[in-house]
């Protein structure tokens, strides 16, 4: 079950995130200003600016550490989650063909089948039960991305017959509603399905 963008341990990273920078910056923009002067049997306290105490540094520290430990999780959270590989080669299938038999859903797979094949024709299936909820532009390039798992952009005007503009606000929509990502790959970019 999918719990939309943001969701558990994502959305818990975040959090961390936002709240140790704020704390960070709150904690470096203000520094304690108070000094304890000790003489003989008096004690002056004066103000110094731009002076931290031990505990301030302790703060800065472990913000710093929570800011920089979550910020790579979000960072690095889709790659943690699926590990794709861009360079390996799709295997090839129609849009309008039937699953193989050891991917049928239920099923254990052939000795033969690996993990990864049978989980893209699961996803494969789930996609074009997606292509057939948008529009026309959307669909064929939804069903051109689908027959190539990846593919750079500027190669879908030439599998679509759209314009480079209906392709850039398509996918830009499917990119918004979760379904697409573009990764950028050289002086283009790639499409994906996620």
């Amino acid at each position: 079950m999918q719990r939309g963008r943001f969701g558990g341990k994502k959305l818990f990273a975040a959090t961390i995130f936002i709240a140790s920078i704020g704390v960070l910056a709150v904690k470096l923009l203000s520094p304690t200003p108070v000094e304890i002067f000790v003489e003989g049997n008096t004690a002056v306290a004066a103000q110094v600016p731009g002076l931290f105490t031990y505990s301030d540094v302790v703060v800065l520290i472990v913000m710093s550490l929570l800011a920089g430990s979550s910020g790579l999780y979000l960072l690095l959270y889709d790659s943690l989650g699926t590990q794709t590989d861009i360079s390996a080669p799709a295997p090839s299938a129609s849009v309008g063909s039937a699953p193989a038999p050891s991917a049928s859903v239920g099923s254990a797979p052939a000795p033969s089948a690996s993990v990864g094949s049978v989980i893209l024709e699961e996803r494969r299936q789930q996609w074009e039960e997606t292509a057939k909820t948008l529009k026309d532009d959307e669909r064929a390039l939804y069903k051109a991305v689908i027959d190539e798992a990846i593919v750079n952009q500027s190669e879908l005007a030439e599998k679509t017959g759209l314009s480079r503009s209906n392709i850039s606000r398509a996918l830009y929509v499917m990119e918004n509603k979760g379904l697409i990502e573009r990764k950028r790959l050289g002086m283009g970019n790639v499409v994906l399905l996620k």
